[in-house]
């Protein structure tokens, strides 16, 4: 049978480097009675396509695993085998190989930012729309995006999951495999142990506190909602929407009160299994105001504002105690690389060059350069900061807008997180009276004190054994029961 077509080819690897797929082709090929010719084979048959089509394959595999263990040993040198991430610049000269980094410093100032304001409580969305109002450019010169800050968290994606920041090189913390169905990659994550990771302080850009405030502040504003028996994601990790989202609990069976019919909370115990006899239920409008109220009887208390004045004065102490520990130390750290460098320069000038040296001397100037330009930002000496007169005053009236800034867009979404965060719940119980529902709160009420006063500085969390220092209370006296009929 003479064909109706005919093509010709180097090698058969040219039809593909899967079998699979090359053997598809060519049943395809035949169908359609077109032959297949090669200068050095002739005419392509069966035998062919299976032999050549598998050492294809195998071919392919190959040179990936190659690829993956030169790019596993840049990593292990600590250079980085993927393309260059903002907040660094590729180093001039580099070695063969490549992989080299420094740190851009007007890139870094802005990492720096974005991690700063998203561990404050702004959301990726509102820290990209400030960054765009200020024509702050984004990567390679684009608009800012939230996906770009936010990126994957399991990943490592995204402006607040790279680890180079923290002075970490993570490698292989994915893998990409083909879907044989679609032919699309698909991303695997991969376990601790099968990860490379290597230190590399002169790539960090921010420390590790705030480092660790942004990773539990992802935690907190994240909720799962499901994955199927391989593991994966049933549907996106999504923000709660509400106030009290999952911080209230039925005070009869310790269940969750959720959402249940128009803006209504209830128990879930009640309604999902019949199991709890709470059958109360509460507007969530009600709920919100009784806790809002709750709170700012308890925060506007003379003996709490009292001790509001006294934390911010001991944290503005140790702000500046820090800032100038800080800066000795730095200075410190850059007298130590001039010695250093003085030590390359007489050593060259007593005949002892080698080009390992001048090596060294060109990554100890890089260094002290970068040392002194964050010494310069610093300034000589830290400004002493007066807390205003009026502080008090000050405070009174953050508190007396809570509401007004809890339902301004994505500022009132991160001013919910951060609340959220800090009530530990709300717990709801029927009457004794059997009308309606009484709540008590359990919180930490300086944290969120702290989080509402824009005034002076920020400061950590204490921890629960400082004494003077955490204000954990149940306020459950503050409310009044929420009477309404069932």
């Amino acid at each position: 049978m003479t064909p109706d077509a005919a093509a010709s080819m180097s090698l058969c690897h040219r039809l593909g480097r899967r079998l699979a797929d090359t053997s598809d082709l060519y049943d395809h090929l035949n169908f359609h009675n077109i032959k297949l010719y090669t200068p050095h084979l002739g005419e392509i048959t069966t035998l062919h396509i299976a032999i050549m089509g598998m050492m294809a394959q195998v071919q392919l595999k190959e040179t990936g695993q190659k690829t993956r263990r030169s790019h596993l040993g840049l990593a292990k040198e600590g250079r980085i085998p993927g393309g260059k991430a903002y907040g660094y610049d590729v180093v001039d000269g580099d070695k063969p190989g490549g992989g080299y980094r420094r740190i851009n410093t007007t890139e870094a100032a802005v990492v720096r930012r974005i991690f700063t304001l998203y561990a404050d409580g702004m959301s990726p969305r509102a820290i990209a729309r400030l960054l765009n109002d200020e024509n702050v450019p984004g990567p390679r010169g684009r608009r800012w995006v939230d996906t770009t800050i936010r990126g994957q968290v399991a990943r490592g994606t995204g402006i607040l999951n790279n680890a180079n920041y923290a002075g970490v090189l993570e490698w292989e913390r994915c893998e990409f495999v083909k879907d044989p169905g679609t032919g699309k990659r698909v991303a695997r994550i991969n376990p601790q142990e099968k990860r490379e990771i290597v230190e590399v302080p002169e790539l960090r850009i921010i420390d590790d506190v705030l480092w660790n405030r942004v990773k539990a502040r992802q935690e907190a504003v994240a909720t799962e909602i499901g994955r199927d028996e391989q593991g994966n994601a049933l549907n996106r990790v999504h923000r709660r929407r509400f106030l009290l989202s999952g911080v209230l609990v039925c005070g009869v069976c310790g269940g969750r009160y959720t959402i249940m019919g128009k803006d209504r909370y209830g128990c879930a115990g009640h309604r999902n299994s019949g199991t709890c006899p709470n059958d109360g239920t509460i507007s969530r409008q009600t709920i919100e105001n009784r806790v809002l109220a709750g709170l700012k009887e308890r925060l506007l208390g003379a003996d709490v504002v009292a001790a509001f004045v006294e934390e911010m004065a001991v944290a503005q102490r140790q702000e500046q105690t820090e800032a100038r520990n800080r800066r000795g130390d730095q200075k410190r750290a850059l007298a130590s690389m001039d010695r250093k460098i003085a030590s390359i320069l007489e050593a060259v000038e007593n005949g002892m060059y080698s080009p390992s040296l001048k090596e060294r001397l060109s990554a100890l100037e890089a260094e002290r350069a970068t040392l002194a330009a964050e010494i310069g930002a610093l300034g000589t000496e830290a400004p002493e900061m007066l807390l205003p007169a009026n502080l008090p005053e000050l405070y009174r009236r953050n508190i007396a807008e809570l509401e007004s800034v809890l339902g301004d867009g994505d500022e009132g979404m991160a001013a919910m997180e951060m609340i959220r965060s800090m009530v530990d719940r709300v717990v709801l119980s029927p009457c004794p009276s059997g009308a309606g529902l009484e709540a008590q709160l359990h919180g930490d009420l300086l944290a969120i004190l702290e989080a509402c006063a824009e005034a002076g500085p920020k400061r950590q969390q204490p921890a629960s054994g400082e004494t003077g220092c955490q204000l954990s209370v149940v306020a459950g006296a503050g409310f009044e029961p929420a009477t309404f009929r069932l």
